[in-house]
């Protein structure tokens, strides 16, 4: 360092006072930030907003305020947070895994399907349903929002593989194996009584097979790592964590190891970085909140903050609103701290060191309990874009990150299906 620059530093540090270079330097990262997300075609593959799309009050078209709804997605935010495409999910909690429990699953399940049809067909001039890389990118040019649907969670298929059809036919065209909870597919990482078939089951084996057959993403979000190396094993085609992070920079069982992560690059496939706080840094716990958030979650009869969302599915919607005011009062009380787009970006920064640019994407789980202190809904994406310009990333690289390298999943998958399927 020159001797006469480095007094110079110095001073600036002291004072706080930084030289209108320094500004204008920040100026043009953000406009060069701006030009790129703009241009570039950004999706997120995973969003439980359809949970929301039936409570009395809301409006998928109008611009709702996240921190007094619970809302992170909606047709306004996704343009303002120059979001062109999301994944919303077709999400059923684990419930008793009988005939019948199975049968009532089925049943909800359709019947969000049909929320999200009717949703786009009374919505038609601001979104439209797609089921390909090519319709999302058509769709786009008009300026309207692209949505695809994926499915979280085999629960509602039960035994029966032709459900998988019924699914793909309705525009899903990714299922997650399991959620939180084993089911009779699979492992799941987060199960308390831990493993049951050490991977998938014999009917999880048939599952691979019939969604390679059909061009339907396999999603390995949620599963337990032994499912996670069968499922690697046996696909013939590559497959997507719809809403993962690495373990190594944040150490919880719904993330990716290394060498997880580098089989998943091996077998061609793609982690879409999830942004639930949890999963992205760990946060010091408050013994405060923590005691008041078991006794509110006791009151409900819910075990734990996992099991929530299921919970949830099962209220009737006057006890539904009931336990957000509960959450919203709780979070009012004792704020959470939640995590950054810096924190969530290390995530991204590890795995292309560990295994290179073309395997990394956004799934960020929002209206699922996905949010940051800078990006608490999809209205604020542009940050990690920004973030990803301060970082170094090219322009290729950031397209890649926003839905190149999973669009190129997507088309190998698609590939592998017999041609009628296609586009369906």
């Amino acid at each position: 360092m020159k001797n006469w620059l480095y007094p110079t530093l110095l001073a600036c540090l002291a004072t706080g006072v930084i030289p209108a270079s320094a500004g204008d330097d920040e100026k043009a990262l953000l406009k060069k930030a701006k030009k790129i997300h703009e241009r570039a075609f950004t999706v997120d593959t995973h969003a439980d907003t359809p949970m929301l799309l039936s409570r009395p009050g809301f409006d998928v078209t109008k611009d709702n305020d996240a921190r007094t709804t619970n809302s992170k997605v909606d047709y306004p935010r996704m343009r303002k947070g120059g979001l062109d495409a999301i994944f919303w999910a077709v999400y059923l909690g684990q419930g008793p895994r009988t005939p019948e429990g199975h049968e009532i699953a089925k049943t909800k399940a359709l019947g969000i399907f049909d929320a999200i049809h009717t949703t786009l067909k009374n919505t038609g001039s601001e979104a439209e349903l797609v089921t390909t890389p090519q319709d999302a990118l058509r769709v786009g040019k008009t300026g309207k929002r692209a949505i695809f649907i994926g499915v979280e969670n085999g629960y509602p298929m039960g035994h029966d593989l032709s459900m998988l059809k019924k699914f793909y036919d309705l525009g899903a065209r990714y299922m997650t194996l399991c959620h939180s909870s084993n089911n009779d597919i699979c492992d799941s990482s987060t199960d308390p009584k831990g493993a049951e078939y050490q991977g998938l089951s014999p009917l999880g084996e048939q599952v691979v097979a019939e969604m390679n057959r059909l061009g339907m993403m396999i999603d390995v979000s949620h599963v337990s790592d032994s499912t996670f190396y069968d499922v690697v094993r046996l696909s013939k085609v590559p497959i997507i964590a719809s809403h993962s992070g690495a373990k190594a920079v944040c150490d919880h069982p719904r993330n990716l190891t290394d060498d997880m992560l580098k089989a998943l690059a091996k077998n061609g496939g793609v982690v879409q970085l999830n942004l639930l706080s949890d999963y992205v840094k760990t946060i010091p716990v408050s013994p405060e909140r923590e005691a008041a958030q078991k006794a509110m979650l006791e009151k409900w009869g819910v075990k734990d903050r996992r099991a929530m969302m299921g919970a949830m599915s099962k209220l009737s919607e006057d006890d539904q609103k009931k336990l957000r005011a509960d959450f919203m009062e709780l979070n009012k009380k004792y704020p959470v701290q939640l995590a950054t787009v810096k924190d969530a970006v290390d995530h991204i920064d590890h795995i292309v060191k560990l295994i290179g640019i073309d395997h990394v994407g956004m799934g960020a789980d929002f209206d699922g309990g996905g949010a940051l202190a800078d990006c608490f809904d999809v209205g604020q994406y542009e940050n990690f874009t920004v973030e990803f310009v301060r970082r170094g990333y090219s322009k290729k690289d950031i397209e890649k990150i926003w839905s190149g390298n999973f669009f190129r999943v997507m088309k190998a998958v698609e590939k592998s299906a017999p041609t009628e399927m296609i586009g369906k």
